[in-house]
């Protein structure tokens, strides 16, 4: 089995007195997609800033391979409305010896056309493709989203984590992500985490959704959600020829 991409042992983060995370233990393996999920407060984001190193750890460790690349993507991006900034300028801040690769990386996330656009004009689909590009300039085996379609429509979460899965079939890169909506979730991710302040459960889409724990945090939008995923796991099934579609919803018949 390959070594894991990024291992927490044991992890714990405290804020004064209050405990957000206890006793975590999270690992991620080359090219998987994992989605954690949980409530507000729940400690999603702090668990993504102590993987990336933005946080130290109260108690644990974080231990990652030695060629580790990560690519990460914030919540939402900051921008003074009066700043002009183009797609490509953007882009090409910071490492000229990644420049060479924005062209490149646009076209990745379906935006070939682009660079020349003020980065305020954008949609908020636009603006959450460009991020990822930017993230995806240095060649990342790590993908870390933080809610990344955060204030987009179903239509283009649904839009959004396809290409997601589409980046890491090209590019074979893991991806970590936190998310809001259970219903993409449960169709776009290898695997799972459910969290709340620790790790409740953890597994293929298809066994997390009938967790009690998971159930019990999430109570009518896990129905919904569970609804929503046999509903495109049977669709997958139907459309088995096509290989665009992963081989997950196959395996998830077989845990």
């Amino acid at each position: 089995m390959a070594e894991a991409l990024i291992k927490a042992s044991r992890l714990a983060y405290r804020d004064g007195k209050t405990h957000i995370l206890d006793h975590v233990d999270i690992e991620i393996a080359p090219s998987e997609i994992v989605t954690i999920v949980g409530p507000n407060g729940s400690g999603k984001t702090t668990l993504l800033r102590l993987l990336i190193g933005a946080l130290q750890p109260s108690d644990g460790e974080v231990k990652k391979r030695a060629d580790l690349r990560i690519g990460y993507t914030p919540q939402k991006l900051a921008l003074d409305r009066t700043l002009p900034l183009t797609v490509d300028r953007f882009l090409a801040l910071g490492d000229a010896a990644i420049q060479s690769r924005r062209e490149e990386v646009l076209s990745l996330v379906g935006l070939p056309c682009i660079k020349r656009a003020q980065l305020i004009d954008l949609s908020g689909g636009e603006t959450q493709r460009v991020l990822l590009a930017r993230a995806l300039l240095r060649k990342p085996n790590l993908l870390v989203l933080d809610e990344p379609t955060q204030g987009l429509d179903q239509p283009g979460e649904a839009a959004f984590y396809r290409l997601i899965e589409r980046v890491r079939n090209e590019t074979g890169c893991a991806v970590l992500m936190v998310s809001h909506d259970l219903h993409v979730v449960m169709s776009a991710a290898d695997r799972v985490i459910c969290l709340n302040g620790h790790i409740c459960c953890q597994g293929t889409p298809a066994l997390v959704v009938d967790h009690p724990e998971y159930r019990r945090l999430f109570g009518q939008t896990a129905e919904g959600a569970l609804a929503f995923y046999r509903h495109e796991h049977d669709h997958h099934h139907h459309h088995a020829h096509d290989d665009t579609m992963p081989s997950r919803h196959h395996r998830a018949d077989t845990q």
